[in-house]
């Protein structure tokens, strides 16, 4: 009955009961919170020794050297020298358990402490060892599922910033969760008497977190990233950035006679968008900087079919149009005093019973007449119309960005993108930024040869594709000059820098490589702020956006 349990059970024991209870349920949560993975903490920190010295004992960084001494008492240099010759650029020691904080430490090579500009290889060679150094010392501790990494400055937070967040990034979007890869956060390790240039770093983080945008936007698939949802990822993406997004569809493009674009489009039962970014970092009444980057989301070569291999990357035909919006969100971050006109023409190339003919004539707002040779070098006439429509805007110059030509990748392979220009003071500054950012550019020709090329026959003004045989790189810039409204302008050429197999630079993962994203970026800084020559003298280049005092 209820009275005899009550005396068994009494409120003693009932006391007694709920604290074994209780004490299990501690001693059960002590248990679990062992066995669980803990929160780690890494370090990366940098080493310069010669490379082709074996015996050099290696000289470490100031802010590794502080380290070494204040927190190790030299057991890091101790235990570096014992694991071997000294790291080369692009190998890393991880060296584990050196004191509490840190559970692992790797110690990267950067190489000489002289080096620095190259003027034969155009690039700043002392940069470029701190981005692989950074990419790689990050690669090797998140392997190890490291939660947090520090990243010292190696002497210049820019770059290392660069290399770390680009290192780190992994195309994994559509993988389910439990299959990605661990991504650790990142942040800059610095010593309190030692100098620190936060600002510099994220200046980096903003440049690398761009480029890293541009490489998602090519990795989407195609059927995921129509020239509709295109245009929705981008005012998602700006919405909040200070970029104004306008979304112009095909009845505003008729009306603004853009019969070059549409044709293009044509083939394809995805609508064609339009779309114009702005950004207004100075008086409004200042002219703008045109940025037009080349939209499309997928590329057949229409009723002229591509084959299999070439169509299999084609989803990233778009490169152009990613790398302005990145391009223009990191100006907007970084909130350069500057006006930016960005023009995306959306379209897919596809084959159709609407689709462009060989042979088909159309003629366009300034009145020139264009044949379409062939249907696959749709790239320049899905530009003509952004190229005239920019003349509304009264720009300083105008940038366009597309994927034109393979004859690139047959001529650099994938070192550097091929810049057209007729402006010297364009080329030589565009020419700075790619030495600062380690993504290189190369100047071809626009001589009037190849426009006597594209503009040779009797019938129509201009072809898509002229007559004499290769240099269509050079043959696309002279087309696109032919419906150029006024002033400067430059013309990039990215398609054999599309993509990289993971070998061409350390600090990026194979897949699409989101380039030239930072050397636009710099490049936009350059032309508002005054920037020391880094061509003279065998000089380091330093940053126009680290010169400048961030709002």
């Amino acid at each position: 009955s209820l009275a005899v349990l009550r005396k068994i059970i009494r409120p003693s024991s009932l006391k007694s009961l709920q604290y074994q209870a209780s004490r299990y349920m501690q001693h059960k949560g002590k248990v679990a919170e062992q066995c669980s993975n803990p929160a780690s903490r890494g370090l990366v920190l940098g080493v310069y020794a010669d490379e082709n010295d074996r015996l050099d004992i290696g000289v470490l960084t100031p802010t590794a050297a502080k380290y070494n001494e204040s927190y190790t008492s030299g057991r890091l240099l101790e235990m570096l020298r014992l694991a071997g010759p000294m790291p080369k650029r692009g190998e890393v020691r991880v060296l584990y358990n050196l004191e509490p904080t840190y559970s692992a430490v790797a110690v990267c090579g950067l190489g000489s402490e002289c080096l620095g500009y190259d003027d034969v290889e155009k690039m700043d060679i002392s940069k470029e060892a701190i981005r692989i150094a950074a990419a790689r010392g990050c690669q090797e501790l998140q392997q190890l599922e490291t939660s947090r990494i520090y990243v010292e400055d190696f002497g210049h937070a820019e770059s290392a910033a660069e290399g770390a967040h680009m290192g780190l990034w992994v195309n994994q979007e559509l993988r389910s969760p439990d299959q990605r890869k661990f991504v650790p956060q990142l942040q800059l390790y610095y010593e309190p008497e030692l100098p620190c240039d936060s600002n510099g770093w994220r200046i980096g983080l903003a440049k690398a977190e761009a480029q890293n945008l541009a490489r998602q936007l090519q990795e989407t698939p195609s059927n995921l990233m129509t020239p509709t949802t295109f245009a929705q990822n981008v005012v998602q993406i700006l919405c909040n950035s200070g970029v104004n997004v306008e979304v112009k569809v095909r009845g505003w493009a008729e009306n603004e006679e853009m019969t070059s674009f549409l044709t293009v489009a044509k083939g394809s039962c995805e609508p064609p968008i339009f779309l114009e970014l702005s950004y207004y970092g100075t008086n409004t009444k200042e002219r703008p900087i045109v940025l037009i980057g080349q939209g499309n989301t997928f590329d057949s070569g229409g009723l002229c079919l591509k084959t299999l291999e070439a169509l299999t990357d084609m989803r990233a035909d778009m490169t152009g149009a990613a790398c302005v919006v990145a391009a223009s969100r990191a100006i907007a971050a970084l909130k350069l005093p500057v006006n930016i006109r960005a023009l995306i023409p959306l379209c897919e190339n596809m084959l159709g019973c609407n689709a462009m003919k060989p042979g088909d004539v159309i003629t366009v707002k300034n009145g020139k007449s264009i044949e379409i040779v062939k249907t696959s070098n749709e790239a320049p006439l899905a530009l003509v119309d952004a190229l005239l429509y920019a003349e509304h805007f009264g720009p300083k110059y105008i940038v366009d960005v597309s994927t034109i030509s393979k004859a690139t990748i047959e001529s650099f392979g994938k070192v550097c993108a091929a810049v057209f220009t007729n402006s010297e003071d364009l080329w030589q500054r565009m020419q700075n930024a790619s030495i600062h950012t380690g993504d290189r550019v190369w100047r071809l020709p626009l001589w009037n040869y190849y426009t006597q090329q594209i503009c040779s026959a009797e019938h129509v003004d201009v072809q898509n594709i002229g007559k004499g045989e290769g240099a269509n790189s050079c043959k696309a810039a002279a087309f696109l000059r032919e419906f150029l409204p006024c002033g400067k302008w430059m013309h990039i050429d990215a398609l054999n820098v599309m993509k990289t197999k993971g070998t061409d630079f350390p600090y990026i993962r194979r897949g699409m490589a989101g380039r030239p994203t930072r050397t636009l970026i710099e490049f936009i800084a350059q032309s508002v702020v005054q920037c020391t020559d880094s061509g003279s003298g065998g000089t380091k280049t330093e940053s126009a956006l680290s010169s400048q005092q961030m709002r």
